[in-house]
């Protein structure tokens, strides 16, 4: 699964603790891409539960995403785009549910 960065998700990230950044990585290479794969084959498949994945309301096609629930909250939105012909994912935010404010 390809995977673009937005500007505001690069200064989020930035913010993280190395462990944050080592567990949300961990989440996305073992939980995360392969159900975008999944996706990419069947867009009304079901989500993992753990991930909590869902439409942020009121902004369309933007995604949340909880990848840690113990302190501290780990969210992270993020939107499905075209990477050369490609559906790719593009990470928007990262951080607790502040990051809600402007997804």
């Amino acid at each position: 699964m390809k995977n673009h960065a937005a500007p505001a998700f690069v200064a989020d990230w930035a913010r993280l603790s190395r462990e944050e950044q080592d567990a949300f990585l961990a989440i996305v290479r073992t939980q995360f891409n392969p159900a975008c794969e999944r996706f990419r084959e069947d867009s009304a498949m079901t989500w993992p539960r753990g991930l909590r994945i869902k439409r942020v309301q009121g902004i369309p096609g933007v995604w949340e995403m909880t990848w840690s629930f113990a302190g501290p909250d780990g969210r992270a939105t993020f939107e499905w785009v075209d990477i050369n012909g490609e559906l790719a994912v593009r990470w928007r935010r990262i951080g607790g549910h502040d990051i809600f404010g402007r997804p």
